[in-house]
C-alpha cells in the first residue's frame, strides 16, 4: 500500500502546476501548523479540485444519461447493446426518447436530480454547520430547510418515507429502522452519500464515521453496507496507484471495498458472484450474459438471503452496478452505456460510477471523452431544491463544478485537520494525511 500512495503522490506533485493557482483558504477554519511524518499521505489540493470537477461533471452526464432508460425494462427481455442509438428509452411527450449519450453544452444548465442533489445538500450541511461529522439534528434540519414537503419534491421510495418521518419529528438513524421505514433496503442511500468517501481522501475509516448518520437516514442493514461499499471505494480512490490502468484501478477500489461487507451478507455474496461471472466470462463484450443470469437468479426467487421486491431495490440494483463496474473496465462512455441498458433503476448505477471514473481521470479526462462537445459547468440546484443561494448571478444556472468544488476542498481542510490530525499547506497547497487505508469491516 505504501508504494501506491508514494507512486499517487508523484503524479499529483508532478502535475501540480497544470491546473494553476493554489486553491483559496476556508476563511472560516484555523490552519494550525503541522510538521509532516514520512508516512504522510501528500495530496495536492488543486488537483484533487480538478477531479472534483470531473466527478461533477460525470456523474452529471452518467445520471441524465440513465434517466433515458430508468425503469423501462424491469423484467425480461432486457436492453441489449443494440438497444443504444434507438428510440426505445423512457417515453417524453408522449414518445420514446433516444438512448444516447445526454451532453449539456455551454450556453445550457446541466439540472439537479436525485442522483446530485441530496450529496449538494451534504456537502451544503458541512458547510455551513462547520464541521466535519453531521449529527442527525443537522440533517434533520437541511433537510427541511432544503427539500420541498409537498410533491413534486423528487423524493422516491427510502427518502420519501424519511423525509415525512422528519416532518413528523424523527431523526437519523431512527428514520432508517424498518419499524419506522418499510422501504429501508430500497436503494436511496446508494445515490446519496458517497461523495463522503472523497471528503475523506485515502482515510476510510474517516469516511465511514462521516458518512454513518446520512446512509442511515434512509439505509439498514444490506442497503447499509451497499451505500458503505459505494463510500470506500471514493475513498481509496485519491490513494490508488495512478500508474495502473482506469480498469486496474477500479477493480483494485471495488476489491478492497468488498471487506466492508460481512460475508454472511447477501450483498457479499452478491458481489462476489457477480464477480466470479465476469472473470469467467472470456468474451468481455458480452456483459448481458451476466446481467441476464442475476436477474434469473436474484428475482422471482430468494437465494443467498436476497428477496426482491421491487425494480428500485438497493439489491438488485447493487448486481446491476457490479455488472457495469466490470463489463466497463474503467471506460468512462463503456461503464456508462452499459449501466443504462442493464435495466431496473438505470440511472442510479450509471451516476456512481460515473462520478468515480470522473474523478480519476479529472475533468479533463471527461472533456476528452467526449472531444467534439463543449460541455457546460454550470448546474441549477434550483430544479429540485430550495432555499439555496444564486452563487452565479451573472450566468445561468446558480452554481458551477467549480465552485461546488471549491467548497468540498473546504470541506476537505476541515477533515484533514480535525478528523484525521494531519495538516493543511496552503502556501505548497498540499494536504498531509495520515495513513491509515485499513478498511474496518462492519458487524453482521
Amino acid at each position: 500500500m505504501q508504494t501506491r500512495i508514494v507512486l499517487f503522490v508523484i503524479c499529483l506533485l508532478t502535475s501540480s502546476s497544470v491546473w494553476g493557482q493554489n486553491i483559496s483558504r476556508d476563511t472560516e477554519l484555523d490552519y494550525p501548523s503541522y510538521t509532516p511524518a514520512d508516512s504522510d499521505v501528500v495530496i495536492s489540493r488543486s488537483d484533487y479540485h480538478e477531479k472534483l470537477e470531473g466527478f461533477w461533471l460525470a456523474e452529471c452526464i452518467a445520471n441524465w444519461t440513465g434517466l433515458r432508460t430508468e425503469g423501462v425494462k424491469k423484467t425480461a427481455p432486457f436492453y441489449t447493446d443494440e438497444a443504444w442509438g434507438t428510440k426505445q428509452g423512457r417515453r417524453r411527450n408522449g414518445a420514446p426518447q433516444m438512448i444516447e449519450f445526454v451532453l449539456v453544452e455551454e450556453g445550457d444548465v446541466w439540472g439537479a436530480d436525485d442522483d446530485t442533489d441530496i450529496e449538494y445538500i451534504y456537502q451544503s450541511i458541512l458547510d455551513t454547520n462547520n464541521t466535519s461529522v453531521v449529527t442527525g439534528k443537522m440533517i434533520r434540519d437541511g433537510w427541511l430547510k432544503h427539500i420541498k414537503h409537498e410533491e413534486q419534491n423528487y423524493l422516491w421510495v427510502s427518502n420519501e418515507k424519511a423525509l415525512h418521518l422528519m416532518i413528523d419529528g424523527l431523526a437519523p438513524p431512527l428514520t432508517s429502522l424498518p419499524e419506522h421505514n418499510p422501504h429501508f433496503d430500497q436503494i436511496d442511500a446508494q445515490l446519496t452519500t458517497e461523495i463522503f468517501g472523497l471528503f475523506a481522501p485515502a482515510r476510510p475509516d474517516v469516511a465511514l464515521k462521516m458518512s454513518h448518520l446520512p446512509i442511515r437516514t434512509t439505509a439498514y442493514r444490506d442497503a447499509e453496507w451497499i451505500a458503505e461499499f459505494y463510500v470506500v471505494m471514493h475513498s481509496l480512490a485519491p490513494s490508488v496507484d495512478a500508474t495502473l490502468s482506469t480498469h486496474e484501478q477500479v477493480m483494485w477500489l471495488a476489491d478492497q471495498a468488498r471487506k466492508r461487507i460481512p460475508h454472511e451478507s447477501f450483498a457479499a455474496k452478491m458481489y462476489d458472484f457477480v464477480k466470479t461471472e465476469y472473470e469467467k466470462n472470456e468474451d468481455k463484450d458480452n456483459w448481458e450474459a451476466t446481467r441476464d443470469y442475476l436477474n434469473w437468479r436474484h428475482t422471482g426467487q430468494t437465494i443467498d438471503g436476497y428477496n426482491y421486491r421491487s425494480w428500485f431495490d438497493a439489491g438488485i440494483n447493487y448486481g446491476a452496478s457490479l455488472v457495469s463496474l466490470f463489463y466497463g473496465q474503467g471506460d468512462l462512455k463503456r461503464t456508462i452505456r452499459i449501466g443504462s441498458l442493464c435495466g431496473w433503476d438505470s440511472d442510479n448505477p450509471t451516476a456512481t460510477w460515473g462520478g468515480l471514473i470522473g474523478f480519476l481521470i479529472g475533468k479533463e479526462g471527461v472533456e476528452e471523452a467526449f472531444p467534439d462537445k463543449k460541455l457546460s459547468t454550470l448546474y441549477r440546484i434550483g430544479r429540485t431544491r430550495v432555499n439555496f443561494p444564486d452563487r452565479t448571478p451573472n450566468q445561468d444556472g446558480d452554481d458551477s463544478f467549480e465552485l461546488m468544488s471549491t467548497r468540498g476542498i473546504h470541506v476537505i481542510d476541515r477533515v484533514v485537520i480535525e478528523e484525521m490530525g494531519g495538516g493543511v499547506d496552503l502556501e505548497k497547497d498540499v494536504w498531509y494525511i495520515p495513513s491509515n487505508p485499513t478498511v474496518p469491516r462492519a458487524n453482521y
